[in-house]
């Protein structure tokens, strides 16, 4: 048989739990059991040495303050995770305890000693600052990455966001999950709607909607979520992420922007290739079946020794070689106007009128023109495209004028503003064969001859050059005019580009 004491010292000897009791203020080792002996790893023969002297290591620690507190107190001492330093085997390391002092009292009810309790919890600790290393390196990651983390309670309906979700949202922590929906492009709540119809079945939420901010801008975003069950398997909590994908759709958008301008680029330079072809065919085969055929003339004079036509043969031969030039250096000019960047500089448009005057001395004083430019302003571009393109108005001018009166171009111009920059309106006008309304755009077309070759020199090509070069500058072209009355071209360009070549 066995009497209570002895169950209980079985018990105490036997439990994993480390105790140990230390007596008097000297804090004499009475009992430790085998739990509280391993846990110190300073031998077996512990009982009757002091606790001071037994565990050095604790001094700095405050452990001895807390024991000696409750001797002297009777106020037991608990402590949670507490790291304690300690020096098994010889070997220094660190544990983490829950620990406890409680006093221990006589019949007369004074303290005569301390019960000491603890649980090693150091793997529990670990355990938690990895869990705590995990969670906040995927919190850095996922804040890093410009994605939002959201909670919703479906019960309560409440909702937990991270603060890169109030930022994309738009939203204050104590937003409600109506107010989020409400954010929603009215467009876009079916879609919604859908996305969670679905993830009844799949248990995973995913669309893409516009968020419709305060300023009434709108943001683009992806929301991705997983529907949480309970022990029963009903829909308890949604967990997920949102991410700003507003850039994203931008890029996407520009994208197809440029898709859809090089397709009609594209477009355009095919239909350019079958007007180049056309042009290869009739503009260029007519002028060199002339240089054959006047060849053929010549060569059959000089074998015969009659030079009588010779001049006038060489003559056309001439006439259709510049001919053959001029269109060439037309196809030359249209085609390589996108494809050839140019240093913008500081251009003074009256030195262009004067050079153009210079180029076209001949066609003046031969047409007795008469030329009135006023004072222009100084703009920045591309000297040598500013050039060909007011070169090409004014010659245009020059070669479509009446027959029985001079060519008279009057050049003007005035600053306007337009949405906040300031441009210059140089107007070329003059009093030649004037235009038809009808006529006023389709003139900017490459190819697009009002009138035959016969009749005024040209291969259709120097107006689209002009628009070309205007738009390359951020500027514009327009005709106007009635027929028989006079053509006025107006320009306009910006004073400043905003890039340093075009």
């Amino acid at each position: 048989m066995y009497d209570n004491l002895t169950l209980l010292k079985d018990i105490v000897e036997n439990t994993p739990l480390p105790i140990g009791v230390y007596v008097g203020e000297e804090l004499k080792i009475e009992f430790a059991n085998p739990a509280m002996i391993g846990t110190w790893g300073k031998g077996s023969q512990v009982v009757g040495k002091s606790y001071k002297e037994l565990l050095p290591e604790f001094e700095g620690q405050q452990i001895f303050d807390q024991v000696i507190g409750v001797f002297k107190t009777g106020i037991a001492f608990h402590a949670k995770d507490k790291k304690v330093e300690l020096v098994i085997d010889g070997i220094p390391q660190t544990h983490y305890f829950n620990y406890s002092f409680v006093p221990l009292t006589d019949r007369e009810g004074r303290i005569y000693g301390v019960m000491n309790t603890g649980v090693d919890v150091t793997d529990l600790h670990l355990a938690k600052l990895q869990t705590q290393s995990a969670k906040e390196k995927l919190r850095i990651a996922v804040e890093s990455s410009g994605m939002g983390t959201y909670e919703i309670d479906l019960e309560t309906q409440q909702i937990k966001t991270s603060g890169n979700f109030d930022a994309i949202w738009s939203a204050g922590p104590d937003i409600t999950n109506e107010e989020l929906i409400a954010k929603l492009h009215p467009e876009d709540l079916p879609v919604r709607e859908k996305a969670h119809k679905q993830a009844q079945k799949t248990g995973l939420i995913n669309y893409e909607a516009r968020i419709i901010n305060e300023d009434q801008s709108i943001r683009w975003v992806k929301i991705n979520g997983k529907i949480i069950k309970d022990v029963k398997g009903r829909p308890s909590t949604i967990i997920g992420i949102i991410h700003d994908i507003t850039g994203q759709r931008q890029f996407e958008q520009e994208v197809k922007k440029q898709v859809a301008e090089h397709t009609r680029e594209l477009r355009r330079s095919n239909d350019d290739l079958l007007h180049f072809a056309s042009v290869v065919s009739h503009d260029l085969k007519e002028p060199l079946r002339k240089i054959m055929i006047f060849n053929a003339f010549l060569r059959s004079d000089l074998e015969s020794g009659s030079l009588q036509s010779a001049e006038r043969y060489l003559g056309k031969i001439d006439h259709s070689a510049l001919r053959m030039h001029a269109v060439i250096e037309g196809i030359l000019d249209y085609s390589t106007i996108d494809k050839t960047a140019q240093p913008v500089q500081k251009i003074g448009l009256n030195e262009i009128m004067e050079h153009i005057k210079t180029d076209l001395e001949l066609v003046i004083k031969e047409k007795n023109a008469i030329l009135i430019v006023s004072e222009l302003a100084e703009i920045e571009g591309a000297p040598i495209l500013i050039q060909q393109l007011f070169y090409n108005i004014v010659h245009n001018a020059l070669k479509f004028s009446k027959s029985d009166q001079p060519p008279r171009v009057i050049i003007s111009s005035a600053l306007v503003e337009i949405k906040g920059s300031d441009f210059v309106r140089i107007s070329i006008k003059d009093n030649g064969i004037g235009l038809d309304s009808s006529h006023f755009q389709s003139i900017f077309k490459a190819f697009e001859r009002l009138h035959s070759k016969d009749e005024y020199e040209g291969n259709g090509l120097g107006l689209a050059l002009c628009r070309k070069i205007a738009k390359r500058h951020n500027g514009t072209i327009e005709a106007f005019g009635d027929k028989n009355n006079g053509a006025e071209f107006i320009v306009t360009l910006p004073l400043k580009q905003f890039k340093t070549a075009i």
